[in-house]
C-alpha cells in the first residue's frame, strides 16, 4: 500500500498560501491533479500552480468564497468538468482572530462562524454531489484550540470544535459509500497567516518551542504529508478521526 495519488483529483480550499498551498503541493507531487482554490489572492493562487506544473504536476487555479453556496456549487462543478471526477476534498480555508469574550463583536464572531464552520459544511455538501461510486476522502483542517483552551480565542475555537463534530459525523454518515472523513488539528505553523497577527514572533515562537516536545514550532509541510497519507489508499481503513499534528503540543 503507497501513499501515491496518481489519478486522483484533489480540491484543496484556501490554497493560494500557508498550510492549504502546502496541502496543494504535497498532493500535486504525489501524482493528483489539484484545484488550488482561493478568494481573492489571484496572484499567490497563481504562483502555487506554477510552482506544481514547473515541478512536473497539473493544477488550475478556482476562485470561489466558500461562504457562498452557489460559488461553491459552481467550483465544484467546474473541478470536475477540468479534471473529469473529485476524489479528495481539503476543507483548509480558515479565518482566525482573536479577542476576549467582551470586545468579541458581532461581525467578529459571524466571519469566523460563516468561514470555519459554515463554509466546512456547505463545501462537503456541495463536494458529495460529485464524488463517484469509487468514494474518497475528506479532510478537514481543524485546530489544536480545539483541544488545548486559551483565553482569547473562543469565536475560534467555537468554529473548530464545531467542525470535528462534522467530521465525527460524516465519517458515520458517509462510509457506506466508501467516503472517509477525517481531520487534522495542526499545533503552531509558521504561516503567512499566523505572521500576520504576530503569533510568529521572536516571543511567540520561543514560547510556543518551549511548550513543544519536538522542540520547534511546525511547517506547512509538516502538514501536508499527513494529508496525503490521509488522501492515500495506505489510509483506507481510517475515517472519523482527528489527528493531532503539532509536534507533541496538547
Amino acid at each position: 500500500m503507497t501513499q501515491s495519488l496518481t489519478g486522483k483529483v484533489a480540491l484543496v480550499t484556501g490554497a493560494a498560501k500557508g498550510i492549504g498551498a502546502g496541502i496543494a503541493k504535497a498532493m500535486a507531487a504525489a501524482g493528483a491533479s489539484v484545484v488550488v482554490n482561493y478568494v481573492s489572492d489571484r496572484d499567490g493562487a497563481a504562483r502555487i500552480v506554477a510552482e506544481i506544473e514547473t515541478a512536473g504536476g497539473h493544477a488550475v487555479a478556482m476562485q470561489a468564497d466558500i461562504v457562498v453556496v452557489a460559488e461553491v456549487e459552481h467550483l465544484c462543478a467546474a473541478a470536475v468538468a477540468r479534471f473529469g471526477r473529485l476524489d479528495i476534498l481539503v476543507n483548509n480555508a480558515s479565518v482566525f482572530a482573536f479577542a476576549a469574550l467582551e470586545q468579541t463583536t458581532d461581525a467578529h464572531l459571524r466571519t469566523m462562524l460563516d468561514t470555519n464552520l459554515w463554509g466546512t459544511i456547505i463545501t462537503c455538501r456541495a463536494a458529495l454531489k460529485h464524488f463517484g461510486t469509487h468514494g474518497g476522502s475528506i479532510i478537514n483542517i481543524g485546530s489544536m484550540s480545539s483541544e488545548r483552551f486559551a483565553a482569547g480565542a473562543v469565536a475560534y475555537t467555537a468554529t473548530k470544535a464545531g467542525v470535528t463534530g462534522v467530521t465525527g459525523v460524516l465519517a458515520v454518515e458517509l462510509a457506506a459509500r466508501g467516503i472517509r472523513v477525517n481531520q487534522i488539528n495542526p499545533g503552531a505553523v509558521d504561516t503567512e497567516g499566523a505572521r500576520a497577527i504576530g503569533a510568529m514572533s521572536d516571543e511567540a515562537r520561543a514560547a510556543y518551542t518551549a511548550r513543544t516536545p519536538l522542540g520547534r514550532v511546525g511547517t506547512p509541510a509538516d502538514i501536508a504529508s499527513v494529508a496525503v497519507f490521509l488522501a492515500s489508499d495506505a489510509a483506507g481503513w481510517i475515517t472519523g478521526e482527528c489527528l493531532a499534528v503539532s509536534g507533541g503540543l496538547r
